[in-house]
């Protein structure tokens, strides 16, 4: 197939914490290195090169079993809680992978209800990803999105505890 003509994969994955405001969740997000706390699968994560927070910034994350992934952040927004990344090199089988995370409010009749949570959205555009079928991967990375959330939920309860 000719350059610029492959195929190309999108979706969407969306899960909802309870109790949790998006101001108590972001700054766990925005640290962009500390994937291996919240994401299922990666046992390593830890910054290469560029500044913590700031686009350029490329984290080096593995799994348990051999496969790596460097990832880069194109940019960041805490005051739109929200973070674009894309793959720039790996061995999972990711080709022209891009990201975008974002903390976004829970709205009752209408308005944002921060008493009923926030919920976290990862969106990405890829080329086929090698193994899977367009939907498997996208209930992929579902699994993953609800993982985060119990591990986001718990992580800001426990900061929370320790602040009172």
């Amino acid at each position: 197939m000719a350059q610029g003509t492959e195929p190309k994969w999108q979706g969407k994955a969306t899960a909802e914490l309870k109790g949790t405001t998006g101001e108590q969740i972001w700054p766990f997000l925005e640290e962009f290195c500390n994937l291996d706390k919240f994401f299922p699968g990666v046992d390593k994560c830890y910054r290469i090169e560029g500044s913590p927070g700031q686009p350029g910034l490329v984290r080096h994350c593995e799994d348990g079993a051999g496969g790596w992934c460097n990832e880069k952040l194109l940019a960041i927004d805490p005051t739109n809680l929200c973070l674009s990344y894309q793959v720039v090199e790996n061995t999972v089988g990711l080709k022209n992978y891009v990201a975008t995370l974002k903390v976004l409010p829970v709205f009752e009749d209408g308005k944002p209800a921060a008493a009923a949570g926030c919920k976290i959205e990862l969106s990405f555009v890829s080329a086929p990803v090698q193994g899977f079928k367009l939907e498997g991967f996208v209930s992929y990375v579902d699994g993953c999105v609800q993982f985060m959330a119990k591990k986001l939920e718990d992580a800001a309860a426990i900061k929370l505890k320790a602040q009172l």
